[in-house]
């Protein structure tokens, strides 16, 4: 079947089909730039990042977007407690995202469109939403009038009446007060005296202040990617207001559905509980991977269950992961192993693996069944691997094993499952083969001497240098070297 997609919109599973042939648009919302990302940042932007790359894979042109939200509350809050500018906070954050997102070996997007950068076209959109009837001012505040929008809450299934304001937690003290209805929403708010320390307040013919949260998205797609996409994603604890808002600032100016597909991906529990700083579980992905996890351990636990489901982080689950990578990158490093012959032209699809693949792909993105597929491969590929190092017979060709390793190559890639070449300061600390091979010698000698301890020892040493020993049934010893990041 074709790429099938739950979307959040009409709640239901649909068959995916470009605005455009061959050309696919998505816009994921960034993060607030006021702290480092924590695990349910990893959880989200792992799941569109995979999204993007099996688009691609299946042969369409990705163009991804996302934002980041560079003026705040949070971040006013951050700066007037640091004693630093606003723009300060932003940038420190903006880097660090980078960097981790870079260690889980998510691809840069297009564009990275920043609120700051988008004044011009927020005020636009704020001002045609004031002529057309949808917003109002107060003071040199204005407010979405929410009523006004027929079709608001059809994306998180409520009535108006149903719905609670202050949702998003972004309404200020006193801001009640001031609104036609209580979820009237602010597009653009006042600058505080106190908030002048930080950022200087733009200009706008209602009065100098800065963009509410909601506007920015709506303001930057249209400018970015125009009036509709074909994606636009994001965590369920978007779905409502964020998301909400942002269908009724954008649709109420173009009459046009402002994107086709509405995606959101599960939360992240640890230990079956709420992620939160209260709750002393709240965990950032720089902390994590300080601890010397794999990176690509982690993105592997975040594959193991499909996107929309509850992700629950356990060191348990984190430890099964680890041994997981482990089994899949040694598959992937069988060509450091064997002498591979170059793989004949071939499509990953086309290989029965491939065509599994793309089926549990193909159903919302089940990346849980995709891995199912991806490891069974890699467990064969290990079984051979394994019998050749101790001097078997692979029980095929070599051409076969390299058609095999290429696809599971292909396939990984397509989760962002890629084993990283080692630094060359990590090489230059490795024994040279000749080095080896006297250091195996000598441990020969020591067993043929029955003196173990010193043959024990020196097993131990290589093993700690990297170099796995095997001992074989004639008396001789093969050794190889241990990945990057394995154990034995």
């Amino acid at each position: 079947m074709p790429l099938h997609l739950y979307n959040t919109l009409s709640r239901r599973l649909e068959p995916f089909s470009a605005l455009h042939p061959e050309r696919v648009t998505i816009y994921a919302c960034g993060v607030t730039v006021y702290d480092y990302c924590h695990l349910g940042h990893a959880r989200s932007y792992v799941a569109w990042d995979v999204l993007r790359r099996y688009l691609t894979f299946l042969g369409y042109s990705v163009y991804y977007v996302q934002n980041f939200t560079d003026v705040d509350d949070k971040i006013i809050r951050r700066a007037l407690e640091q004693g630093e500018t606003m723009a300060a906070v932003s940038d420190r954050y903006i880097a660090a995202y980078h960097e981790d997102m870079a260690r889980l070996n998510i691809l840069p997007a297009n564009a990275y469109p920043r609120a700051t950068a988008a004044i011009p076209a927020i005020l636009d959109l704020i001002q045609s939403l004031i002529e057309r009837g949808y917003a109002y001012v107060v003071d040199a505040d204005v407010y979405y009038a929410v009523e006004r929008f027929p079709n608001y809450g059809k994306l998180s299934g409520r009535q108006l009446s149903q719905l609670v304001a202050g949702a998003s937690g972004r309404v200020e003290e006193g801001e009640e007060q001031r609104k036609h209805h209580p979820l009237d929403f602010a597009l653009w708010k006042a600058a505080k005296p106190e908030e002048t320390q930080v950022y200087e307040p733009w200009e706008a013919p209602w009065g100098k202040g800065r963009p509410g949260w909601h506007i920015e998205c709506s303001a930057m797609v249209q400018q970015v990617l125009g009036p509709t996409i074909d994606i636009h994603c994001g965590g369920m604890d978007l779905i409502f207001p964020h998301h909400e808002n942002e269908i009724a600032q954008s649709e109420a100016v173009t009459q046009q559905p402002l994107a086709r597909f509405w995606l959101h991906n599960g939360f992240v529990t640890v230990n079956a509980e709420k992620m939160s700083k209260s709750l002393g579980n709240f965990t950032t992905i720089r902390d994590l991977l300080g601890q010397g996890v794999d990176p690509m351990a982690l993105r592997l636990l975040v594959l193991q269950a499909q996107y929309r489901k509850p992700l629950d982080f356990t060191p348990e689950a984190l430890t099964a992961a680890t041994k997981g990578w482990q089994t899949l990158a040694e598959a992937l490093r069988l060509n450091r192993q064997i002498p591979l012959p170059p793989a004949p032209p071939q499509d990953a699809k086309s290989h029965p693996s491939g065509q599994a693949f793309c089926q549990a792909m193909d159903d919302d993105l089940n990346t849980a069944a995709a891995l199912a597929v991806i490891f069974e491969l890699a467990k064969t590929l290990n079984r051979e691997q394994h019998r050749y190092l101790h001097g078997g017979d692979l029980g095929r060709s070599l051409t076969e094993v390299s058609r095999d390793w290429h696809t599971l190559v292909t396939l990984a890639q397509v989760l962002g499952l890629e084993v990283k070449e080692e630094s060359k300061a990590s090489q230059t600390i490795g024994l040279t083969d000749e080095e080896i091979q006297e250091l195996v010698a000598a441990r020969t000698a020591a067993r043929q001497a029955k003196n173990y301890a010193e043959s024990d020892r020196l097993r131990d040493l290589l093993l700690a240098r990297g170099v796995k020993l095997v001992d074989q049934k004639d008396g001789t010893t093969h050794w190889f070297r241990i990945p990057a990041g394995l154990t034995s």
